[in-house]
């Protein structure tokens, strides 16, 4: 017995084979995932569950990230925002 799926894919290849046949491409993709994921995860912090949320973009005087929450509409928390403002 087929599924709808299979009967899907069926009459796709029957219509015209041309159509959904795979096609050289022009051009190489060469993606590097690892590097993709961790600029990604440059500026959150994971949650637990698959989730993140974003931290505050300033840098400490001891040279690290801040890690608290940024407020609304802002790159920084409500500390760095006040010194961000004022220089």
């Amino acid at each position: 017995m087929q599924t709808r799926s299979q009967l899907k894919n069926n009459y796709k290849q029957q219509d015209n084979p041309e159509k959904y046949s795979f096609k050289e491409y022009k051009y190489d993709v060469n993606i590097d995932f690892d590097d993709a994921s961790a600029a990604w995860k440059a500026n959150k912090k994971s949650k637990g569950n698959g989730t993140y949320r974003y931290i505050c973009q300033a840098i400490t005087k001891l040279g690290k990230k801040c890690l608290r929450e940024p407020i609304n509409c802002s790159d920084y928390c409500k500390i760095h925002n006040k010194t961000i403002s004022l220089t």
